[in-house]
């Protein structure tokens, strides 16, 4: 403690309670709104240069901190991936604030550009700002459709990687509502949306080995009545005319291919489209197309396995999705001079 003694005459003799006095702002408010403002833009300017997010802040992207790592190992980190701008700078808050030992290791998301307070306070808090996003794929989506699905919920998303890898995989990735993480790669979405089909399709092993067709058959069909037809009920009749028209040696002439090939629906079909040169055409070639169109419900893969039994062999559907049935290709005929007017 300082010996009263020795405090200097200038301190004893000044009048601290003039500190507390209305005349003693009075006369210096000038100097002091000075001070304030002076002091404001010495802050302003110190955050500007020192702790502001740098320009090429990567927005959206995912920080990956490794378990273990240790201050000097993080601020690299940092530093390299453009986070913050000055690493001596981020260290001494860190140590003013002594959270030194308290920075969580982990995947942050930066949806948005922060500053390096706001990083520091990230990693303190563990605050990931990663939540699941739920992402509800349709019943008929294609693996096309898919890809742009996720590219629209996370632009980061490679859709090209995802098509690449999953071109073979239509009508094998199971429509449903999955829960996928902002930074989730194509390997992962392909891997949970086949899981779930083959937890999706066990119950049906047994009744598709005694059906005399092949999963690739089954799935393939299931895709063709998924986009053919609206109810169980008529999917179930279509599934039985269609599977009688290949025991038959006939052409299947399902519409519902078009769309996948050239773009086009049934009504948008020009009789030039009906000889599009694809194996997927099913008015120029045989059997079932060589794949799935799309990529089937649970209802019609099932509709696949349990055809209806019935005495036609043509069908149609109206503008108002109505089905239509015939015997024979003179009564499609008349069918469609009636409903496709």
């Amino acid at each position: 403690m300082m010996d009263p003694d020795n405090i200097p005459q200038r301190i004893r003799n000044f009048d601290f309670e003039k500190l507390k006095s209305k005349d003693f702002y009075e006369e210096n408010k000038e100097l002091i709104v000075k001070t304030a403002v002076g002091l404001f833009f010495v802050l302003f300017f110190f955050y500007l240069i020192f702790l502001k997010a740098p320009s090429d802040f990567p927005v959206r992207h995912i920080l990956h901190i490794e378990e273990g790592s240790n201050l000097n190992e993080i601020v690299i980190k940092l530093k390299q991936e453009k986070i913050i701008r000055y690493p001596s700078i981020f260290k001494f808050f860190t140590y003013i604030s002594s959270n030194q030992k308290d920075l969580n290791a982990g995947d942050y998301f930066l949806d948005r550009k922060i500053d390096s307070l706001l990083v520091l306070r990230k990693l303190t808090k563990g605050d990931y700002g990663i939540n699941s996003v739920n992402i509800t794929f349709p019943e008929g989506v294609t693996v096309a459709e898919i890809g742009e699905i996720l590219k629209l919920k996370f632009p980061d998303f490679n859709e090209a990687a995802f098509l690449r890898l999953a071109k073979d995989k239509e009508g094998f990735l199971f429509p449903d509502t999955y829960k996928f993480l902002p930074n989730v790669g194509p390997r992962q979405v392909i891997f949970e949306m086949e899981e779930n089909f083959d937890n999706k399709i066990e119950p049906l092993l047994l009744e598709i080995e005694e059906s005399n067709h092949s999963l690739k058959e089954i799935i393939s069909m299931a895709s063709l009545l998924e986009e053919e037809a609206r109810t169980r009920k008529t999917r179930e009749m279509i599934s039985g005319i269609l599977w009688k028209r290949i025991e038959l040696g006939m052409l299947l002439q399902v519409d519902a291919v078009f769309p996948y090939i050239i773009g086009k629906n049934t009504f948008q079909l020009t009789l030039e489209d009906l000889q599009f040169d694809s194996p997927y055409n099913t008015y120029k070639y045989p059997g079932l197309p060589p794949g799935a169109i799309s990529n089937p419900g649970l209802r019609s893969i099932e509709s696949a396995l349990r055809p209806t039994e019935s005495n036609y062999l043509f069908y149609l559907s109206d503008r108002g999705g109505n089905m239509h049935y015939a015997r024979n290709f003179e009564g499609h005929k008349r069918n469609k001079r009636i409903y496709l007017r």
